[in-house]
């Protein structure tokens, strides 16, 4: 039984998890933006996995990449916040899935994603989400996430 004053950082160190470094821009643009309650994130990807699903990556290494690239994400929210515990909810997450043109399985990978929210974040971790296949993504990443989160002020 998960304890009441259990933060989100506390329960991705039982999961056996850790943030990562957040990760810079790759460009001319921020990691992320507050506006008002709401704090929109900027895709994140992964250096782990590269390639095409349903041609170099397999649905169970999508959906690791689909978890580290939520890691990734939430490293930055940490950063901004200072604590990932102001998050309220998880309001969206927009999964791009570098796809071979056969490959129909992108909402299996996008489980990554989303399987940790509602593992770290409970009922509050449920969100709306797309999934969608790409012909590529920067830097040949497998997969690349963003998110949009509402943060208790």
């Amino acid at each position: 039984m998960k304890h009441q004053t259990e933060t989100p950082e506390q329960r991705l160190q039982a999961m056996g998890l850790a943030l990562p470094e957040p990760r810079q821009p790759a460009g001319n643009y921020v990691g992320c933006v507050l506006a008002g309650n709401l704090l929109f994130l900027a895709g994140q990807g992964t250096n782990e996995y590269r390639g095409k699903l349903g041609q170099d990556v397999t649905i169970e290494e999508g959906y690791l990449a689909a978890r580290q690239c939520m890691l990734n994400l939430l490293a930055v929210a940490k950063h901004e916040l200072g604590e990932l515990g102001r998050v309220k909810r998880v309001v969206k997450i927009l999964g791009f899935v570098n796809s071979d043109p056969a490959f129909i399985d992108q909402p299996a990978v996008m489980n990554g994603a989303s399987d940790l929210l509602v593992e770290l974040f409970g009922d509050k971790g449920r969100h709306g989400r797309s999934a969608v296949g790409m012909a590529q993504l920067p830097l040949n990443n497998a997969v690349e996430v963003e998110m949009i989160l509402e943060i208790e002020n």
